[in-house]
């Protein structure tokens, strides 16, 4: 087997090595596959490990260098991609045994097919709550996905596979999804950048959906390098998803280098006092580099979370009601639980929670009136113990499985961009959320790369 420590050590310099030829998309590969194959048994990142599709994708791109012709920005990278992804020719379980009986995907799901346009190569998809109601990987059919840089604790959800894949090496980056947190609480508890674009940046074409109108895709990525380029390949209308904006992609690698010099400020109040002391250390680490001045209280936070989770419930619960009917025993009782309260919800809490949506909106456009990057905590604590019940916040005992995204449900509600960034000051990492205004992820990008230059913010390989 090839030398790991020979090769390239991010997706950039793994796809320019490809293209000039100085090494195979086929040794890349090999050596990808023989990580998951040496440790995925123990952090259990993977539902499926497709090594027969990524030597073809890996030969393919071979094939054309060798040929002279463009393979692709992301030349021979190996990837990953949740469970709700579809893939051809495989049954997108997305965390469920309930999804077994669907029939297998037609096509690849559309920002998975643009990676293998390309030249990324897929290794497989990643373990995941079930139905991405989750925010921590504890999968009860397909078994928990343990943390690289602790495997007693969790690695966060519901894309903790990704998460962890990307922090243990065993691909350069992964695809997720966040609904309420669920790229940015599995950065945060495994010390990766993860970034959630703007609602409708992205089109979801080919995903399993969990709630129409929250579902956010996204990359994890070792680097700011990294996230960006997978985020540049990914962009572009798709008129499968109706909720896609039909806007021209917007390229941020290009401009990653540029000095920071907008206009920060911190997350007082909700966000402030459901931080742990790591957490706010943290964040103040961050706004010190970003030359953070002032905080401001958006007074609204803790009604949107609530709003929030009342549109996931209902969402969520309707879209699987016949199957909570038919196929009862057959959920995780976790999650099946959360969902059976869903149809039950009456329709005006559903309206009034729209209603807290629009004003959380206004609230939040006001402070980017002022300010063109708002600093969070992403997760209330590090990464908890697999099986811990309860998380302390704010003095109280909270349960732990619907709260680790406390800090994260309200800025996906109003479908803001938000990169997450891992800081270590402590036993375990912490991340960061640096918040944009909507469809400016090139801000939030710029911010991260600044802090990745100045030290304060890196993946530290486990």
């Amino acid at each position: 087997m090839a030398d790991l420590v020979t090769l390239p050590d991010s997706a950039s310099a793994i796809a320019a090595a490809v293209r000039r030829g100085s090494v195979s998309a086929r040794t890349v590969t090999e050596i990808a596959l023989a990580r998951i194959e040496a440790l995925d048994p123990k952090l259990n990142c993977y539902t499926q490990v497709m090594a027969q599709r990524a030597r073809r994708e890996a030969d393919a791109v071979d094939a054309k260098v060798a040929a002279g012709v463009d393979p692709g920005p992301l030349a021979g990278v190996p990837f990953g991609v949740k469970d709700n992804y579809d893939v051809a020719g495989r049954v997108t379980t997305a965390g469920s045994i309930v999804n077994r009986r669907l029939p297998p995907a037609a096509r690849n799901a559309v920002l998975l097919e643009r990676l293998t346009r390309a030249g990324a190569v897929l290794t497989g998809t990643h373990n995941m709550d079930e139905y991405a109601y989750g925010f921590t990987t504890e999968n009860a059919h397909y078994g928990a996905t343990r943390n690289p840089h602790d495997p007693a604790r969790s690695a966060g959800g519901s894309s903790g596979g990704s998460a962890a894949a990307v922090a243990a090496g065993l691909c350069s980056f992964a695809l997720g999804t966040d609904t309420n947190g669920s790229i940015r609480v599995p950065s945060s508890f495994c010390g990766v950048f993860g970034l959630k674009p703007t609602f409708g940046r992205l089109p979801r074409t080919g995903t399993f959906p969990f709630v129409h109108d929250l579902d956010h895709l996204g990359p994890f990525a070792a680097s700011t390098a990294d996230l960006a380029a997978a985020y540049d390949v990914i962009q572009g209308y798709d008129p499968g998803d109706h909720a896609c904006a039909d806007i021209p992609p917007s390229p941020v690698a290009l401009h990653l280098g540029q000095a920071w010099d907008g206009k920060a400020a911190v997350l007082d109040g909700w966000f402030d006092d459901l931080a742990d002391e790591q957490g706010r250390r943290a964040v103040g680490i961050v706004a010190d580099a970003l030359g953070a001045r002032g905080r401001i209280n958006l007074a609204g936070a803790e009604r949107a979370r609530a709003a929030a989770f009342v549109l996931t419930s209902a969402s969520a619960g309707n879209l699987h009601l016949e199957a909570l009917r038919s196929q009862a025993d057959d959920f995780d009782p976790a999650t099946r639980d959360r969902m059976l309260a869903g149809p039950l919800l009456p329709a005006n809490f559903v309206l009034q929670a729209q209603r807290e949506r629009e004003a959380f909106r206004v609230e939040v456009a006001a402070a980017f009136a002022h300010h063109a990057l708002l600093i969070a905590p992403a997760t209330p604590c590090s990464a908890i113990r697999l099986g811990q019940a309860t998380i302390r916040v704010a003095g109280a005992d909270l349960p732990a499985r619907p709260n680790i995204g406390l800090l994260t449900q309200p800025l996906s509600f109003v479908g803001l961009p938000v990169v997450t960034v891992p800081v270590r000051n402590g036993p375990m990492p912490i991340g960061v959320q640096l918040i944009a205004p909507p469809w400016r992820e090139d801000l939030a990008l710029r911010a991260a790369a600044h802090l990745e230059r100045t030290g304060i913010c890196e993946t530290n390989p486990c």
